[in-house]
């Protein structure tokens, strides 16, 4: 089974495969890094527009790294898990460097760049260079563990160990990088983590999980707590020339490093805090509350809206600035940060037509 499982994925491939995705054409390792690190939280169709606006942006690892954060969070804005595009613009940085201005073709010298991991590293090696290195992301950990019919707590240390053997040990001789991508496909497309079309798939003869009745139990599912509820209120101040006064976050915790807008636990501290920094104008309460899930907790979000605050009372410094509506776009804001402004700037042209 283990010398026969690449052929028959390959040619599995061919016909059921993706071959037209962006980073395909052409592949190379700054394309399939990028693409990469996009896909380890985000499903492909997301992803695809992400990464072309991404490119177009940042063409080449060079520019990445001459870039400002503010500018390659700003591209990132939306996708999520931002570590990732920080970690992204400080790996092209220290590919300038130390690696000329490349990626490193050597498994250890890419995974010593920050965000990326073994599977990743090979990932990068086998689809851009086709060298004959196993990946282990989650599709291809699903494919092994119900292929094999393989238990174990998920992320321990024997299973992970026995899964990156089965992972080199059916490494074909050639076509790595469409055998990587087949690995891939085949988790993201048909064995699905739900709803598997096991009758369409080529590898049912010999799956272990669908002989023994155990598709819906493997991989073993991690334990789940519920997560917990917070609560904020966002103070969106806008000023008599339309712009609006925002915050950077801290480099540390959610949404770290980016900019969004001054918050507080509760209306107290809100008040509190415009007291110190702020002498608002109007309140409008147009804004709707909303909830935002983050991995491990949901956000619950109550935004105050002020018109015709006083610019003048805070200026812009290291972690406050104002910032007018044509500049959002280039600014690395949270997304429902962002979806919040656009709602507020509409308001806000509102009222100063109903003032007028």
């Amino acid at each position: 089974m283990i010398d026969d499982l690449a052929p028959t994925l390959l040619q599995w491939f061919d016909t059921h495969g993706r071959h037209d995705l962006p980073w395909q054409h052409p592949r190379s390792p700054y394309r399939v890094w990028v693409s990469e690190i996009m896909l380890q939280q985000t499903q492909v169709a997301v992803a695809s527009g992400y990464f072309m606006r991404f490119m177009s942006a940042f063409p080449s690892l060079r520019e990445l790294a001459a870039a400002n954060e503010d500018q390659v969070l700003a591209q990132w804005s939306g996708l999520g898990y931002y570590s990732r595009a920080r970690n992204l613009h400080r790996a092209a940085q220290q590919c300038v460097r130390l690696h000329g201005g490349e990626l490193p073709r050597d498994l250890d010298a890419l995974v010593a760049l920050p965000g990326i991991g073994r599977s990743t590293a090979g990932a990068i090696l086998a689809q851009a260079h086709g060298e004959r290195v196993a990946i282990l992301d989650g599709n291809v950990r699903r494919v092994l563990c119900r292929l094999h019919g393989l238990h174990g707590a998920p992320g321990s240390a024997v299973l992970e160990r026995t899964l990156w053997d089965l992972s080199t040990a059916h490494l074909p001789p050639r076509r790595l990088a469409d055998y990587t991508q087949a690995l891939m496909d085949f988790g993201a497309t048909l064995c699905r983590r739900a709803r598997p079309d096991c009758a369409a798939c080529p590898l049912r003869s010999r799956c272990v999980a669908l002989r023994e009745d155990l598709v819906a139990q493997l991989p073993q599912p991690r334990q789940r707590k519920p997560l917990p509820t917070r609560d904020c209120v966002m103070l969106v101040l806008v000023d008599d020339d339309d712009r609006v006064l925002l915050q950077r976050r801290p480099e540390s915790g959610v949404w770290a490093g980016l900019w969004s807008l001054p918050e507080s636990a509760d209306a107290e501290g809100a008040e509190a805090w415009l007291q110190r920094h702020v002498r608002p104008g109007r309140s409008t309460p147009t804004l709707q509350p909303f909830e935002h899930v983050f991995s491990h907790y949901r956000l619950r979000v109550t935004p105050q809206h002020w018109h015709g605050c006083a610019p003048a009372a805070v200026a812009d410094s290291g972690d406050l600035r104002w910032a007018e509506r044509d500049e959002l776009p280039d600014i690395g804001l949270p997304a429902p940060v962002r979806r919040l402004l656009h709602t507020a700037f509409e308001l806000s042209q509102e009222v100063s037509s109903s003032d007028a």
